[in-house]
């Protein structure tokens, strides 16, 4: 273990030695680098957590919250009637529990979700006896309580059934019955829960006890280090501690923004976490995050970025806010980023006077032409797990071709709603996402909340324009569910021509979802070939047709409408499983129009097939 006096520095939002991080001093012990264990992605051998159910959780305290304001719109005109289900109006809610956004405004926070779904984070946790450690008891024995300064600590806290991790600053802690408080944070997702799920604490004195952790004693003025290593550290090596959030800020106002910048050909490392900075929530869907990056553009048209190295930034990559035209960035590779590789996201005036205003997007103050081309992204993630190699909420028409990503604790891809539509995938290699996390698939979607935008004709439509996800090599090969997850409430997709492989099923349709066509993909190794998550109705039905359905079990569909107006479009379909045999709306053989069922064919012959739809 090494000390030195740093007298000058206030905080230490982090440590690299010779360009490789140390992680925070912590319980349990673990690499900040290396994926949080999960048995049920498949990921049984990474960091271990205290498991939630070793700890009591303090419920939220709601009389604490301020006053509360629901907006929703209910002009019939200005609402979505393309499901039985719901996400038919635009809704949020202000303030109360939504005060800790910024803005403090969020879909989950509106009337009417019920106490299942509204936003409420605990209060508190207090650890069980079981994972604490006895006195004297050594690095892996326990949280070494009480500490000396508890103020200084911070909680990761996955929420249950990990959909994100809240982080937590501390309020108090009661020795006696070692029970903390939550001060601020909570604010790094957008769906709560009254309880704490697997978590960890850092930043503690009592827990530096493991190679290649640090910690800061600002009381002191000392950097504390234990060296992971044979010997002595080299007298050459070179010791970082990041301090500065942003590289490059390119912000200007809309109506003077700034146009053909190019940032080419450098490396951009050792910028500090944000996970502390305010978050807001985009839109409907599940994410909340920090509109910051080590590379910021907003208010910009015709700017590159193009042949860089992101590695080892704590907070997000590139980040696209607000209005920005033609933003392209190209040939670049992310590393080990601490959040998102990339990020975008629009405005609308969600806190004005009139908080309808949140539903008009029409004047274009949002990201739009973003061209994502020829990127390598893997490794992200390492402190918001809520995180991915493209993230976007509030944005319109991107392009998101021939990239390669890989290794992320979330979806790969993530679209938060269906704000304008017109974006395309195509020719994307996608793999081992969702390492850490559950209910995804490498790419995923929601369409909660209905936005009025251009996108579709040129004319104001709450109907997003189509997406095309093409051409793309898509393995779910952890926590298979699904290699497009087309969640709650998402439509105008047309997913053809790709190479899926693995997962629960082939095609979702979440809740309320419709217009989903799947057809010419091939599906390698599914359970069953589509599930269907609500009634449909004529006019917005999603069709499964064309393709080629390898399947490990026998059914083709699940929930699928089978007859009747609702019925969903299915037909020439070639299904091949175990057993030579298969079932559609309860009928074997398949009745389907050109449908047939067949024995599994050989690998080779299915690479051969995907060689060919992906013009390999």
């Amino acid at each position: 273990m090494y000390v030195s006096d740093v007298t000058g520095l206030d905080y230490a939002w982090g440590f690299q030695m010779d360009g490789v991080r140390a992680t925070r001093a912590r319980y349990p012990n673990g690499n900040v680098e290396l994926p949080e264990r999960q048995e049920e992605s498949g990921n049984p051998q990474g960091v271990q957590l205290i498991p939630g159910s070793s700890a009591s959780w303090t419920p939220p305290d709601l009389s604490k919250q301020g006053t509360q304001t629901y907006v929703t719109n209910t002009n019939p005109s200005q609402m979505r009637n393309y499901s039985d289900y719901g996400f038919q109006e635009y809704m949020v809610g202000i303030n109360g529990p939504c005060d800790i956004y910024d803005p403090p405004v969020a879909y989950w926070c509106a009337d009417g979700l019920g106490s299942a779904s509204a936003f409420r984070i605990p209060r508190g946790v207090t650890p069980h006896s079981a994972v604490i450690a006895p006195k004297g008891g050594g690095p892996d024995s326990g949280l070494h309580l009480p500490y000396a300064n508890p103020e200084d600590a911070i909680f990761n806290v996955w929420r249950p059934a990990r959909w994100a991790n809240w982080m937590f600053e501390l309020e108090k802690y009661d020795a006696a019955t070692n029970n903390f408080t939550f001060g601020k944070g909570g604010f790094q997702g957008a769906r709560g829960n009254n309880a704490g799920g697997d978590f960890f604490v850092e930043n503690v004195m009592e827990e530096f006890d493991y190679p290649n952790e640090f910690f800061f004693d600002k009381r002191e003025s000392k950097m504390y280090f234990y060296y992971n290593g044979t010997g002595s550290p080299s007298d050459n090596s070179e010791y970082v501690v990041p301090t500065v959030k942003t590289a490059f800020n390119l912000t200007s106002g809309r109506y003077n923004p700034i146009k053909d910048v190019t940032i080419r050909g450098l490396t951009i490392t050792a910028l500090r976490y944000t996970y502390m900075e305010p978050h807001g929530v985009p839109s409907g869907g599940d994410w909340a995050l920090d509109r910051m990056g080590a590379i910021f553009y907003e208010g910009t048209e015709n700017c590159k970025f193009d042949s860089n190295h992101v590695t080892r930034v704590d907070g997000n990559g590139v980040f696209v806010s607000g209005y920005n035209r033609n933003t392209t960035i190209t040939n670049n590779e992310f590393s080990w980023i601490g959040g998102n590789s990339m990020a975008g996201w629009g405005y609308t005036n969600e806190t004005a006077k009139n908080p309808l205003e949140g539903f008009d997007g029409t004047d274009g103050n949002h990201p739009k032409y973003t061209t994502i081309v020829n990127n390598l992204a893997r490794e992200i993630g390492h402190y918001e797990k809520q995180s991915s190699f493209w993230f976007q909420g509030k944005v319109a028409a991107s392009i998101i071709n021939y990239n390669v990503f890989f290794n992320g604790p979330r979806a790969g891809i993530n679209f938060n709603d269906g704000f304008a539509g017109g974006d395309v995938l195509e020719g994307n290699l996608i793999f081992s996402t969702c390492r850490e996390s559950g209910d995804h698939g490498p790419f995923n979607s929601w369409d909660r909340q209905p936005f009025l935008t251009t996108e579709r004709n040129g004319q104001p439509s709450v109907q997003m324009a189509w997406r095309e996800i093409r051409n793309n090599f898509i393995i779910d090969n952890y926590n298979m569910q699904e290699g497009v997850d087309s969640d709650d409430g998402s439509a105008y997709y047309h997913t053809h021509d790709n190479f899926l492989v693995s997962g629960s099923r082939g095609m979702k349709s979440g809740f309320a979802g419709h217009d989903n066509y799947h057809h010419n993909n091939i599906y390698a190794y599914i359970k069953l070939g589509f599930i269907i998550g609500s009634s449909q109705i004529e006019g917005h039905l999603d069709a499964y047709y064309n393709s080629t359905v390898i399947m490990t079990g026998t059914t083709v569909g699940q929930g699928e409408g089978c007859s009747g107006p609702g019925k969903t479009i299915v037909h020439d379909l070639k299904i091949f499983t175990p057993t030579g045999n298969a079932t559609e709306c309860g009928k074997s053989p398949p009745q389907s129009p050109g449908t047939t069922v067949a024995k599994l064919p050989a690998d080779d012959e299915i690479i051969g097939w995907a060689k060919i739809l992906l013009r390999m």
